[in-house]
């Protein structure tokens, strides 16, 4: 039986107002670059993934659309209003019949291993059933999954984990770390560090310092 294959989601906010509690994390950088970077590397573990077919973004930053759109994902404009759940819908509702993920885009240190475990874990799980990975607290939310003709139903935002639970979806507990290590804060940009950051990210971060001990 062929593996199942994957429509991927990727919701980019406007590179000016993402990963606001991050601003500052590398000195000297530029916020917009960074967050810009995490999206990158998230991207590209993504594309790395075997059963992901395509990898849509759903954003209205010009500048993330043009580079991401250049990585190899298919862009598709952010609906009105804005909001991360409706950028998940908004994705699902043009993806093509078949498998979905929904997947935060501030993973840098993805590797393209964890998230094709998780995604094979739940193509494995019952049949209409939506999955779900928390992220390392455990309160949060970093994966969801639905299978052919079950819909979404994005509940990403405080405490999502819990409100998947609630909304019907099984959580995944496998062993993904770089999966679930999402960066909101310098902090959690830290302890993804420690697993090995995404080429874009480790880059921008080799900048910072030379350019700390130059000044």
């Amino acid at each position: 039986m062929a593996e199942p294959t994957w429509t991927v989601l990727v919701p980019v906010k406007r590179l000016d107002a993402a990963k606001s509690r991050l601003r500052g994390a590398a000195d000297g950088v530029p916020h917009e670059r960074l967050a810009l970077a995490l999206a990158e590397d998230t991207v590209g573990a993504v594309l790395g993934c075997a059963p992901v077919r395509e990898v849509l973004v759903v954003t209205g930053d010009r500048t993330a659309a043009r580079v991401l759109g250049g990585l190899g994902a298919r862009i598709v404009a952010e609906p009105p209003g804005g909001g991360l759940n409706a950028a998940f819908d908004r994705g699902a509702a043009l993806a093509a019949e078949g498998w979905v993920a929904a997947l935060t885009a501030d993973l840098p240190a993805l590797r393209a291993t964890d998230l094709t475990g998780a995604l094979r874990a739940a193509a494995a799980g019952p049949p209409g059933v939506r999955h779900f990975v928390a992220d390392a607290p455990g309160s949060g939310t970093v994966l969801l999954t639905a299978g052919p003709g079950v819909p979404l139903d994005p509940r990403f935002g405080g405490d999502s984990a819990a409100a998947h639970a609630a909304s019907g979806a099984r959580p995944l507990t496998g062993d993904w770390p770089t999966l679930r290590r999402d960066v909101d804060t310098p902090a959690d940009l830290r302890a993804a560090a420690a697993y090995g950051l995404g080429p874009r990210t480790t880059a921008l971060a080799r900048w910072a310092v030379t350019a700390a001990v130059q000044r």
